[in-house]
């Protein structure tokens, strides 16, 4: 028996299943390549920004951003573009430029947590029309009945619950990888945006420097997965 066999026996339910994979591969394949094209060490970035900052060269600065094209390279260059209006405006130009850029990494994440726990509900309702379909039987049989009678409500209560479980369970298991990936990577562009701060607090006067309000420039965004 082969796969479309099965899926047939499995009934009515297997169609939304068969969706929910579907819409599962593509958000996956989606997310990996979204994620791993974020990833990126800022050293040599950081450096060059510091070079030109001290040259006082701020076009410079602007096209190392443009050059690395990276989110973190994307928010630095938002915060670069505020530098002549003083550490206020380019911490704020942080602030929102990390959301933007957090929120682009997190974006769909929640349909796969969603997926994970309808994939297998769906499973569990072949199971019930199923397990219908064979009481259906015996009745329609008046108890008279045999294995072969059976069957076909069997089939299509064991198939659905297993190609639920399929579904859901690499689902949850991506979703939660993808997760700690982009937590790691907020971290990276936390850590870059401080040490970003510090090029720039080593520029200004002492007094500017003792104005400056401590913040985490992606303070409120979302939780992963929640805002998309």
């Amino acid at each position: 028996m082969n796969l479309y066999d099965l899926f047939i026996k499995g009934g009515l339910v297997m169609w939304p299943i068969l969706l929910c994979s579907i819409i599962a591969v593509a958000v996956i394949v989606e997310k990996y390549l979204i994620i791993s094209f974020a990833k990126y060490n800022p050293n040599d970035l950081l450096s060059s920004i510091r070079s030109a900052l001290m040259r006082g060269n701020l076009e410079e600065a602007e096209n190392a951003t443009i050059a690395v094209k990276k989110p973190i390279a994307r928010i630095l260059g938002k915060a670069i573009s505020k530098y002549k209006m003083g550490l206020p405006a380019i911490q704020e130009a942080i602030h929102i430029a990390g959301k933007e850029e957090v929120f682009l990494l997190e974006k769909r994440l929640s349909v796969l947590a969603n997926i994970s726990g309808i994939g297998p509900m769906l499973g569990f309702l072949g199971t019930v029309t199923g397990m219908i379909a064979a009481f259906q039987t015996i009745q329609q049989l008046g108890g008279n009945v045999s294995p072969a009678d059976l069957a076909s409500g069997i089939w299509e209560a064991m198939i659905t619950t297993a190609f639920g479980l399929i579904v859901g369970i690499p689902a949850l298991g991506f979703y939660n990888h993808f997760v700690d990936r982009v937590n790691r990577i907020v971290f990276q562009m936390e850590k870059t945006t401080e040490e970003f701060i510090e090029i720039v607090l080593s520029g200004s006067t002492k007094t500017e420097t003792n104005t400056i309000e401590q913040k985490t420039y992606f303070d409120d965004t979302a939780e992963s997965g929640e805002n998309n």
